[in-house]
């Protein structure tokens, strides 16, 4: 039996909303949750566990606060969804247990368990499961002369938070491109201050990687209709995929932002991170409630729909918990 990792509990003020209890980090606690639960079965156990999800205006915050929800109401557990910078600072503070559970983009996650990149070494994470997928929607404004990656040359391009998924693709597609470092004027803004510096003028642009709709993004194409446009990345697919084999290519269909197209563009899957050390009762109970709450997270948002779990064992290079892949083989029978 594995042994137990020790869970979390909030320390700062929690914001009780439609969705589920949030907070702004996590803290580590002595009793781990599940550890009351035969580790042979796929029974939660009690407890409190949290969720790291990403900027409070993308959709790993909306679909986290879902989840944190659904947990609570179909499991004995208590869980909270905690606003974070995203992917590489979420696998840092699983890893570092202040965290349960967290959302990443597959690149990321990638890099976390092959220990290159973002991470120096190895890290003990395996996924719950493949979710829905994040777009990679590159938006300037239309004044700004940029029609490509190539021409964030000299411009004031936000790369998202640092050390999130967005980031790390960001500066791929950079690199694809051909610039240099400090070609570009890199602003690591987190979501809603990259919307503000779009409508001021701050900022020329912005690489986003999250799933359809965005809510800021839906703002921001509602708001300044006519003066941003998305731009078409394709041409930098081939040297992504040569980076990880998780690039692929998706398509924003245009009724999603309510602009003249469908926009062909590079697409990440991603993934329900726990630590390796997670009891395999635990992380089969927790794979099993989010693969079964499919309808109910659709209504959360509609990425929700892709969570499926006849997808869920498509994690690439990310191994799958091993209580997770009991509830998802169970599922799928």
């Amino acid at each position: 039996m594995k042994a137990p990792r020790k869970s979390t509990l909030f320390t700062s003020a929690v914001l009780v909303s439609a969705l589920a209890l949030t907070a702004c980090g996590g803290g580590q606690r002595d009793n781990a949750a599940g550890s009351d639960a035969d580790a042979s079965s796929c029974e939660s156990g009690s407890g409190q566990i949290s969720i790291a999800t990403g900027n409070s205006t993308g959709v790993y915050y909306v679909v986290g606060g879902g989840l944190a929800k659904i947990i609570g109401d179909k499991t004995d557990l208590k869980a909270t969804a905690a606003e974070t910078g995203a992917s590489v600072q979420n696998i840092e503070q699983l890893v570092s247990g202040d965290y349960d559970v967290a959302f990443s983009l597959a690149d990321t996650a990638a890099d976390a368990v092959e220990g290159k990149s973002s991470f120096t070494s190895k890290q003990n994470v395996s996924a719950l499961g493949r979710i829905y997928s994040n777009y990679t929607q590159v938006v300037v404004r239309k004044d700004s002369g940029i029609t490509s990656i190539a021409d964030f040359k000299g411009k004031r391009i936000s790369t998202g938070s640092p050390k999130s998924g967005t980031e790390v693709i960001a500066e791929r597609l950079i690199d694809a491109a051909g610039l240099k470092k400090g070609d570009v004027s890199q602003q690591r803004l987190d979501l809603t201050k990259t919307i503000d510096g779009m409508k001021d003028g701050s900022i020329d642009g912005f690489v986003w990687s999250g799933g359809l709709p965005t809510p800021a993004l839906t703002d921001l194409f509602t708001s300044s209709r006519g003066k941003v446009e998305f731009v078409d990345t394709m041409a930098l697919l081939p040297d992504l995929q040569k980076i990880s084999p998780v690039y692929e290519k998706a398509t924003i269909p245009a009724a999603t932002y309510k602009t003249d197209a469908d926009l062909d563009v590079i697409a990440v899957p991603n993934v329900l991170l726990v630590s390796d050390d997670m009891p395999d009762n635990q992380a089969c109970a927790l794979a099993k409630v989010t693969f079964d709450s499919k309808d109910e997270l659709s209504t959360v948002h509609p990425s929700g729909a892709e969570i499926d779990p006849a997808n869920a064992l498509d994690s690439g290079p990310i191994p799958i918990h091993p209580g997770a892949k009991k509830a998802i083989d169970e599922l799928v029978k």
